[in-house]
């Protein structure tokens, strides 16, 4: 097939006005009218760089007639060219008779959660083991510190089926490359489990909390149709290493777990876990990450400001933004997991902390939006190992349970009062979303100075790019610290750790990716991994 690019058209144009484009580019390309079979819509974005004259972008896979004389005529002509294959081919296939332990994933976000779906469908029968609960009871405990100021440190935003990412806005894009197209894999699945079509064609597609919920249940369910397992509330406490290989995994029940393929997709939050890695050897080192605070502000003031007379148009949706400032002091501020029309959640994981994160439902109707406002850091700034930078998360957590009172309130300030250096004593006309509620305080020793600098420059420049970042009654919640893990379990080029066989790194926690999507396709890479081990192995 033709894949054709950079079609544009109005945002009120007609179903017919995309067949008429089509033809018009065809005739550009010499290709005749009526040699156009059928087309579909690959990609659709809009182009709002001129706010006075948005339009939609498509990108359209095209069937012509003669097709091969045509491809040959269009090469290297702009915006055209062969549709590329996508389709999902698996790499092996179980054996039907095999002595070998089956292969356990622990972890149930987005990364285990793919791991374990492609290991199943592959005929591997994989365990999967996830410490928090099953996804409905997970909600009920996060709500329990939302409602009630109540955590369970073991079921709660980071921890149980699902991941970190079930509450969350369920972006699905990402600026990874991705070569072999398992991003396609990974949306086809969803919208098996019940995500909205759209996901397939739209250019920044997202879910949203409620419709991941039973999303998350029905993959579960395929894997155990397939002959997987889950056990949940099934922590691992330790990990039996023999020569340099995985041996078994200590349970929380008391279970010794023989295994040989270890797929460790924890999340970024497991610190308990990555403390145990490290007691035993498992090479890992410390990466950047960011530390920061949510901003939020009324949605409208974002969609009038990024779409001007179009603001509210229903093609568009709620507004978001992705904006960056280099600050004097060297540091870069960015905006991190923008949330349109969403809500600022709690997301510790532990007690006597406080944690910030964004969160959006699939209509992304809130009143606010929210997105964080962070600071690069480097292990530079935080020396002391692989292990400094959790340290040095915690710090801050624990500063901002402080600030907030020791309730799980988060400390808020007005943007106006922050960049004038003095404390908030009262909220006013953006109302903060965070539950359990916000207390007004001064944010200047919620983090570190030169994070507080630099953010205190960086707002008055980014209401030059969106007009109105910067009004005085925008709210600052703290603390934004676990944009992403703060170290990387370095693993090789078949993806097993890089001084343990049989462990294989993956997902977001394990320093391989950064959001629902390049996890689940980082899982995706895992488990093909394992299965061409174990296939191998069974070989030989």
């Amino acid at each position: 097939m033709l894949r054709l690019s950079e079609v544009k058209l109005p945002l009120d144009h007609a179903e017919s006005d995309l067949e008429a484009a089509i033809r018009g580019r065809l005739a550009e390309l010499g290709v005749a009218a009526d040699a156009l079979l059928r087309y579909t819509v690959f990609r659709r974005a809009h182009d709002a760089r001129k706010r006075s004259d948005i339009k939609l972008t498509y990108i359209v896979d095209v069937e012509v007639k003669d097709e091969a004389k045509v491809l040959k005529r269009i090469a290297g002509k702009p915006h055209c060219g062969v549709t590329p294959d996508m389709t999902y081919r698996f790499v092996a296939k179980a054996p039907e008779h095999s002595t070998r332990p089956r292969p356990v994933v622990i972890g149930m976000g987005p990364c285990g959660l793919f791991a374990g779906l492609i290991l199943a469908q592959m005929g591997f029968r994989p365990i999967i083991l996830e410490r928090g609960k099953a996804v409905r009871e997970r909600t009920k405990d996060t709500f329990g510190l939302w409602r009630k100021s109540v955590l369970n440190p073991e079921s709660n935003v980071q921890f149980g089926e699902g991941g970190a990412g079930t509450f969350s806005d369920g972006k699905l894009y990402s600026q990874i490359k991705d070569p072999n197209h398992y991003g396609r894999k990974v949306l086809e699945e969803f919208v098996k489990a019940g995500a909205p079509e759209d996901i397939l064609y739209l250019s920044r597609p997202h879910i949203g909390t409620f419709r991941l919920v039973s999303m998350v249940e029905k993959m579960r369910a395929t894997i155990h149709e397939l002959g997987g397992e889950v056990r949940f509330e099934t922590r691992v406490e330790d990990i039996e290493i023999e020569q340099g290989k995985v041996r078994a995994l200590k349970l929380s029940n008391g279970e010794t777990l023989p295994c040989d393929h270890v797929v460790l997709a924890v999340g970024h939050s497991a610190r308990d876990t990555f403390q145990m890695l490290h007691d035993r050897g498992v090479f890992m080192e410390a990466k950047p990450f960011s530390l920061g605070f949510r901003i939020e502000h009324p949605q409208g003031v974002i969609d009038r400001s990024r779409f001007g007379k179009f603001a509210g148009h229903k093609e568009l949706g709620a507004a978001d933004y992705k904006v960056v400032h280099h600050a004097n002091n060297g540091r870069a501020v960015y905006s991190f997991c923008m949330c349109p029309g969403g809500t600022v959640v709690a997301a510790t994981s532990e007690p006597g902390r406080v944690v910030t994160n964004g969160m959006s439902q699939y209509s992304r109707a809130e009143r606010n939006a929210n997105a964080g406002i962070v600071v690069g850091i480097t292990p530079e700034d935080y020396p002391g190992g692989p292990l400094a930078g959790i340290a040095f998360q915690r710090k801050w957590e624990e500063r901002a349970f402080e600030l907030g009172g020791g309730n799980y309130q988060a400390p808020g300030q007005l943007v106006g009062d922050f960049i004038a250096g003095r404390p908030s004593t009262s909220l006013g006309s953006v109302v903060p979303s965070y539950k359990p509620g916000v207390h007004p305080t001064d944010l200047s020793t919620a983090l570190p100075d030169y994070v507080i600098e630099a953010i205190r420059e960086a707002l008055p420049q980014l209401d030059k790019k969106i007009a109105g970042f910067a009004m005085h009654d925008a709210v600052l919640t703290g603390v934004e610290t676990r944009t992403s893990s703060p170290l990387r379990i370095r693993r090789k080029d078949d993806c097993q750790s890089v001084n343990v066989e049989g462990l294989y790194p993956a997902g977001e926690g394990a320093g391989y990716a950064g959001g629902i999507y390049s996890a689940a396709i980082d899982g995706i890479e895992v488990a093909q991994a394992v299965a061409l081990s174990l296939t191998s192995a069974q070989a030989s």
